[in-house]
């Protein structure tokens, strides 16, 4: 990423090669499964190569190493979880900036979160290493595994900084509208831990056979290859974003950039974890059952991993087209941007479904050995939960929507209401009239509920009065009639060294700025007014007319 864009179009103008693409502009359904498809794929790439690490484990490991890696993920997924959020948070606000034509403000965001992001890993990093066995030892993690816990969790943790950036560069890719670099440079990632994890687990030639802990270095030297080449590559394209020399300053981090990424971020963050912790409940209401359902449960979660896919990568891309529609002051298109996603979940998501009821006796089988009982206990549950699915994709792409504005909060507390006032209730307290399939009822009655939750808000909540960065930062520009025109000099702007905290102040004004509508007590209510009244009325005749107003 050179200071320098690639060509004079606008940021975000989708061209032949572009680094970045526009999606406030073209059919919306297409836009959106092209723009889908790479996050599924990546999707599917990640558990794909998390299932391969598991066989060259526990397949020739023994069954301790497994016990190993899987107490150690566990902490990784916590971390990711966080993470994860705060990722989130920075993709809406570059897709915001890069939806209101604001490549400045984009920058700016990209300078302040790099560094947040890079300080928070290498804290996470320097704490985790010398944690890493007391951390394993909280989580009661067996004696005999316990040794190689740590070794393999304090490689996790010298590579947190690398798994982290990368994750924050993807983010604001997928934020400037590119799905397809981050999918490729993923791809890399997939290839070489593949590659590599039974090279240093077992060794050749030169190469010592390290055990476990060569399978968390073959994680590292992937992630640090491929992050450097994604690095390499977007500074040779010469990326809009691409901060220079001369633009040092941005990565000077503001505050109330620093403080959004937290406040927005975190929430969504805690979802994850909240969704993981009922899981954990769940799962010990079906050990209850025994051996045989157990295996059952295991096998249909192993298969809804899968399930969801389509949903999760739907919800994602309808997040950042919404949130670069948000910034352009675009609002049908944010509305047609949620009917096409529950239009496309539908169905991705029916169409997959139905499939695997056709086929459960196949596809449950290759989780289950030969001639298991639990295999009929498996179709029998996944008939009945498997159809879950379908709302939780509703939802899902709901979420995304109206997270886009920075309204975070109301899908937090519907999830936690359909996660712990609803399944797990459900699941424990109507065992005594339906049995265990108490457990399987659960989740489409929660998921229904989360569905209807999320659509009546998603109708009457104020969700479009949310705002992601608070009064007095940059707040997306309104829709304008030229908006097909050049942008302001920003492009060139950029060639030249700034003043970070100048950048600003080189956005045009802008109609309102609102309250964000999380804040308790404070209803969303304008605080500033730059637009007058003439100027309105001026705009409002310019419409009627199709004529420009005079000056």
């Amino acid at each position: 990423m050179s200071s320098s864009t690639k060509s004079t179009a606008p940021p975000g103008t989708p061209s032949s090669g572009a680094p970045t693409r526009d999606l406030t502009q073209g059919p919306i359904a297409r836009t959106l499964l092209v723009f889908s498809l790479p996050i599924l794929a990546g999707n599917v790439l990640q558990s794909l190569n998390g299932s391969v690490n598991a066989v060259w484990v526990g397949g020739h490991l023994g069954e301790a190493a497994l016990t190993a890696t899987a107490n150690a993920n566990n902490v990784m997924f916590a971390l990711i979880g966080a993470i994860f959020g705060i990722s989130m948070a920075t993709n809406i606000l570059v897709a915001q900036a890069m939806g209101a034509r604001r490549l400045g403000q984009a920058k700016r965001v990209l300078g302040s979160s790099a560094t947040f992001f890079g300080a928070v890993s290498l804290l996470i990093a320097s704490l985790g290493v010398p944690l890493s066995r007391t951390l394993m030892q909280w989580m009661n993690t067996p004696e005999e595994a316990l040794h190689l816990a740590e070794a393999y969790l304090q490689i996790i943790f010298l590579a947190i900084p690398l798994l982290f950036m990368f994750t924050f560069v993807t983010a604001v890719l997928r934020g400037a509208g590119d799905t397809r670099t981050p999918f490729w440079f993923l791809l890399v990632v997939v290839v070489l831990d593949m590659s590599l994890n039974p090279l240093f687990i077992f060794g050749l030639g030169p190469v010592p056979a390290l055990g476990i802990k060569g399978s968390a270095l073959a994680t590292l030297i992937a992630n640090a290859l491929s992050f450097a080449a994604l690095l390499t590559w977007l500074r040779k394209r010469r990326h809009p974003l691409w901060i220079g020399r001369r633009q040092l300053g941005l990565f000077k981090p503001d505050l109330r950039i620093v403080r959004t990424l937290i406040t927005k971020g975190l929430p969504m963050g805690v979802q994850l974890v909240m969704i993981s912790l009922a899981m954990i409940a769940m799962i010990s209401l079906v050990n209850a059952y025994g051996v045989v359902t157990s295996s059952a449960y295991s096998a249909a979660l192993q298969l809804w991993t899968y399930v969801q896919m389509p949903a999760m990568a739907i919800g994602a891309a309808c997040s950042t087209m919404a949130a670069q529609n948000v910034g352009a002051g675009l609002w049908p298109r944010v509305n047609a941007t949620a009917r096409a996603g529950m239009l496309a979940n539908i169905v991705m998501t029916g169409g997959l479904i139905a499939l695997i009821v056709l086929l459960d006796r196949i596809v449950l089988g290759w989780f289950l050995p030969t001639g298991s009982p639990s295999l009929e206990v498996a179709r029998h549950l996944n008939h009945i939960a498997i159809g879950s699915f379908l709302f939780f994709g509703v939802t899902f792409v709901l979420a995304g929507v109206v997270r886009s504005t920075g309204a975070v909060m109301p899908p937090l507390v519907i999830l936690a209401i359909a996660m712990w006032g609803i399944r797990v209730p459900v699941a424990k307290w109507l065992q005594g009239s339906l049995g265990v399939d108490a457990i399987w009822w659960s989740f489409p009655v929660s998921a229904f509920c989360s569905m209807a939750m999320m659509l009546a808000y998603y109708r009457w909540g104020h969700w479009r009065r949310a705002r992601m960065l608070p009064a007095g930062a940059q707040a997306p520009a309104a829709a304008a009639p030229g908006r097909d025109q050049e942008p302001v000099q920003e492009d060139a702007d950029a060639m030249v060294p700034v003043d970070s905290d100048a950048l600003l102040d080189q956005s045009g004004p802008c109609e309102r700025i609102a309250i964000p509508a999380e804040v308790a007590g404070l209803p969303p209510s304008p605080v500033a007014t730059q637009a007058t009244d003439l100027e309105r009325t001026a705009r409002m005749k310019e419409a009627a007319s199709g004529r420009p107003s005079p000056g």
